[in-house]
């Protein structure tokens, strides 16, 4: 099963159709490489503070480097986040609260792919900690920030891997066996599921701020580095000529999520993703996902199984 287009008679969306971020701060998690470096690139590049949100420091901070080296005088600042781990959540989510006056932007975009299996210190399977507990857990510890800021946007990353995914309520953390696929496409379910109940919760409230998703389709990043050197293979950028139809470069890869983040037209419980090749590559356009990820008896019964483990509770 593949993600469905929703045609749209617009011009190709580039980064050269990111408006003007002077005055905005964004958040994004994960961005010392790949994406999520990129997207906080381009933010930089259109006036934007940026936040670099990573678990490893030095990267981070390589990540500052390079973003300085073709963005001079960009406003880039460092919090260390682990996303595993509930605490490093709380620590990260209590420094950017007092570090900026308001957020803009957050872009969930940090996570794992197809792990060996891990239990994190809290007790959760390391792929469903990182890349759903540890993002609904941050974004409900600065929402009152996002909800100070008209406009404000939360942009969460999935994946076409959340096609293959299904939420298994019974064994959310893979006790009883282990499947790297599955727990990795539950993970990207789990983000579009989480994305439109967030969405639905924040309009109910009456609130400014909106809930988006998007996935980049398929981009050889650090996120393979489970993969072996065979499977990696086909997806080498040298290997352009052969396998353009079903691999894009970073760049392209951080347009869907900057199109959810940025386009005026962009409108909250939106889903945006490649436009061509099955949802591989292409410049970005708005997508629909799956119908099991519009089921909303699951979307609640997720949120309300998220907030219990986490200790999180929504102001909306």
């Amino acid at each position: 099963m593949s993600t469905s287009y929703i045609h749209e008679r617009a011009k190709k969306w580039t980064a050269a159709d990111v408006p003007d971020q002077t005055g905005r701060t964004a958040v994004v998690t994960g961005a010392s490489g790949g994406l999520g470096l990129e997207t906080a690139r381009i933010l930089a590049e259109h006036g934007a503070r940026v936040v670099l949100a990573c678990r490893d420091r030095p990267k981070a901070k390589e990540a500052t480097a390079r973003i300085h080296a073709t963005v001079p005088g960009a406003d880039v600042a460092v919090v260390r986040l682990d996303l595993a781990s509930q605490a490093s959540v709380r620590t990260a989510a209590g420094e950017l609260g007092s570090a900026v006056d308001g957020i803009d932007l957050l872009i969930n975009n940090g996570g794992v792919m197809e792990p060996p299996y891990e239990q994190t210190e809290d007790g959760f399977e390391l792929t469903f900690a990182t890349n759903h507990l540890g993002h609904f857990a941050l974004t409900a510890l600065l929402l009152g920030r996002l909800r100070e800021r008209p406009g404000s946007r939360i942009v969460t990353v999935s994946s076409e891997g959340h096609t293959r995914g299904s939420i298994n309520f019974d064994d959310l953390q893979f006790e009883r066996g282990y499947d790297p696929d599955g727990a990795y496409s539950q993970s990207k379910l789990a983000n579009l599921m989480f994305t439109y109940e967030l969405d639905r919760r924040l309009r109910a409230a009456g609130a400014q701020t909106r809930a988006l998703a998007c996935h980049p389709g398929i981009v050889l990043t650090d996120l393979y580095k489970t993969r072996s050197t065979l499977e990696r293979a086909p997806l080498n950028p040298w290997l352009r000529p052969l396998n353009f139809r079903f691999v894009q470069s970073v760049r392209m890869g951080a347009l869907p999520t900057l199109r959810a983040a940025t386009d005026p037209s962009a409108r909250g419980g939106e889903f945006y993703g490649p436009g061509r090749s099955r949802g591989y590559t292409g410049h970005p356009v708005r997508v629909e996902s799956i119908p099991r990820s519009h089921d909303t008896d699951a979307q609640r019964r997720l949120w309300r199984e998220s907030e219990r483990l986490t200790g999180v509770t929504y102001p909306v």
